[in-house]
Formats: structure tokens, sequence, C-alpha cells
């Protein structure tokens, strides 16, 4: 009779924290073939419908333009010695530019292909069918698909009326909760939790669960952000990307700032297999990307005003925006007219606008786009809209 093989550390963690044999089989295969379950769970990191060919592309939350020119000098630089893994120290020097820029350690930075593979490992490794996930809703919804794949326990509640996360209600719906998560600026809103409101939970959570605080927008926001939280505390997980305001959306890079203690239990299985294989033309595009504070000032004042320029052309029309975005997203309220619906109208005119979401069925997510693409946004409203 064949010896069963022996439960690995990874393994018994997951069985001890509830997780059935069945279960424990989909945490090996999420992280051992990310991409290929990730797929199959619908936690990708874009979950915006295919690009139509020919359209105003602003669905997706992409930026309008890519790379600073000086990033993509750097990137370029690295094809040229692409013959080398690692040509001269690539990761260190990412992580340095974004510990002086935020004021962490470096050893509390890692780079990943993205967030879907960091927001799966803290699913897998703080997350259980009794220790459970806490979000917003509406928000972003990969930890919540991931969760809710894997049989941990998922907690949804409403935005605040004024559309911050409510944190104080989070605790309450669930108060011994392993990860409770807030996307701040808030995907598909645009609005920003307070700094206080994400150091309440922090201190009012259990003390093994972790909070994760997702900031793919706060280069958007001209404001604070929680950064040091993780630089001070282990049960704090920041998530960022280079996606959206540095234009590298097609670069896949994005980078987790947490304790090396609390990275440790999420780098079980392949983890550092996963942050080893990143192009090393995306890493050397995001040291050269984060220093750039004059560049990115001006980015995010040119899109502030293609912004405001639509929310002010779709209000004098009547139409309902939901107030506060200090992201590239906004959305609209269509009031009686199903989202759906109103998507494929403007599509018809060339301009491919962004989803809803199913606590709100007639409200559409808008990206912000370059000035001229919210012009021809604005045009395409006017042809469609009957109030």
């Amino acid at each position: 009779m064949a010896t069963q093989p022996a439960t690995t550390h990874f393994e018994q963690d997951l069985l001890d924290r509830g997780y059935s044999r069945r279960q424990l089989a989909k945490a090996a295969a999420l992280l051992g073939a990310a991409t290929a379950t990730l797929r199959a769970t619908g936690a990708v990191a874009q979950q915006a419908a295919k690009p139509v060919e020919g359209a105003v592309r602003i669905g997706a939350n992409e930026c309008w333009t890519g790379p600073f020119p000086v990033a993509a000098e750097a990137a370029y630089k690295l094809v040229n010695e692409g013959n080398r893994y690692e040509p001269d120290n690539e990761h260190q020097k990412l992580f340095d530019a974004v510990s002086a820029v935020e004021g962490i350690p470096a050893d509390h930075v890692l780079a990943w292909p993205g967030s879907s593979d960091p927001l799966s490992r803290v699913a897998v490794a703080y997350a259980s069918p009794t220790r459970g996930i806490v979000t917003a809703n509406p928000t972003y919804e990969a930890i919540w698909r991931t969760g809710d794949w894997l049989g941990a326990k998922v907690t949804k509640v409403p935005l605040t009326p004024d559309y911050r996360h409510d944190v104080k209600a989070m605790l309450a719906a669930d108060p011994n909760a392993g990860v409770y998560y807030i996307c701040s600026p808030n995907n598909p809103t645009g609005t920003v939790t307070p700094i206080a409101d994400i150091e309440w939970l922090a201190n009012n959570k259990p003390k093994d669960a972790v909070l994760v605080v997702d900031e793919a927008y706060i280069h958007w926001v001209d404001g604070p952000n929680a950064a040091k939280l993780a630089a001070t505390r282990d049960d704090v997980l920041i998530l960022r990307t280079f996606s959206k305001l540095f234009g590298m959306a097609g670069m896949r890079l994005g980078l987790t700032f947490a304790s090396p203690t609390l990275m440790e239990k999420m780098m079980r299985y392949d983890g550092g297999q996963v942050t080893a294989m990143l192009p090393m033309t995306a890493v050397a595009c995001g040291t050269a990307s984060v220093a750039q504070a004059d560049l990115i000032k001006a980015r995010r004042a040119e899109m502030v005003a293609a912004r405001e320029k639509a929310i002010s052309h779709l209000t004098a029309k009547g139409i309902k925006v939901i107030p506060g975005s200090q992201a590239n997203m906004f959305m609209v309220d269509w009031g009686k007219k199903p989202a759906k619906e109103m998507q494929a109208a403007i599509l018809a005119e060339q301009v491919q606008i962004g989803r809803n979401w199913p606590i709100w069925p007639n409200v559409s997510r808008v990206s912000v786009g370059s000035m001229e693409e919210m012009e021809a946004f604005n045009a395409a409203v006017d042809k469609v809209w009957k109030a």
C-alpha cells in the first residue's frame, strides 16, 4: 500500500485554520499556478471588457499615456541588456528608490507582477472559513473573489453616505475576521478613506488580523497615504501599482509594503519564484518613475482638469455623478436607466466606458482619459442621453 506524503507546514497551517483537504488543494493550485487559477476564479487584475478597436478606451482605469520619457529610457537600456537575468541588482535599486520616497525601510518593500497575486496570498495566509475577509461594497473585488473561491468567509459592508469605507461597521460586521480590506482611493468610486479612519481600524481590529490597504490610485491624490503604517506595524500590508498614474499597465509591476515577518507567511509555497520572475524592463521603468515628483504632479493636474470637465458637463445635463472622486475614475448614476444599456449606447458612439457593480445596477464607472477623450465622451453622452 502506498504511503501518503507527509503534510507540509503550508498544508498543516491551512488545516489548522479550518480549511478542508479540498480547499487546501485549491489554495495550493492558486499559488502554484497563479495565472491560470486566477482566471478561473475571476480574480484577474482587469475585469473590464475586451477593448474595442477604434473606440475611445475609458473603461479600464488605465492611464491615457505611457511611462514618463525618463522611465521609458531606463526600460530601453535594460532591453539592450536583456541577455542578463538581472544586469545590476535591479530589484534592490527599486526597493531603495521606493524607500527614499516613502520613508519606509527598503526591506519592507517587495515587487510583484501586479496586485492580484499578493491579494490572493494574503487571503490564503490570513483568512479562513472561521477568520474571514471584510471588505466594502462596492469596491475592488479580487480579494473577495479569491475568498469565495477558497471557501473563506467574506463579509461585504456598504460605504458610508459620503462613500468612504465605514471602518466601524466593517469591524462590527465581523469582529474576529482574519483580513480587513480597504481600497483608498476606492475602485470604483475614487473616494478616499481618511488616514485617521484607517488608523482606527488598525488599532481596533484583532491583533492577529491583517489590515490590507490597497493604494493602487494613491498617486492621483495630493494628500497623505498609509505607507508609514507598514513601517511601524507588523499587521498592515500596503499595495501599490505602476499601472495607473505611471502609465505602465501592460508592464505588470506592483509593490507591497509590509514587515518582513508579515510577508514571510505570504511567501510560502512559491512566492520567491513569483517575485523573482519580473521583467527587468518593468523594474527599471518603475525605479526611474517613483522619484519624478514634478512629473507626477503635472500628470495628476492634467487628469484632474479632464475629470472635472467631464463631470461638469454631466451635471449641467442633470445627470448625477457620485461625488468625491480623487482618482482617475468616477461613477455616473443614470437614474432609471440600466448601466449596461447606457454602456452599450455610448459604445455605439465609439466610446468604451466601464462596467457597473451589482450593488448599483444603474451606475457606470467611467475612467478619465485625456482631455480629447473626455470631450469625445461628453459628445457621446449628448447623442444618447434623454432625461
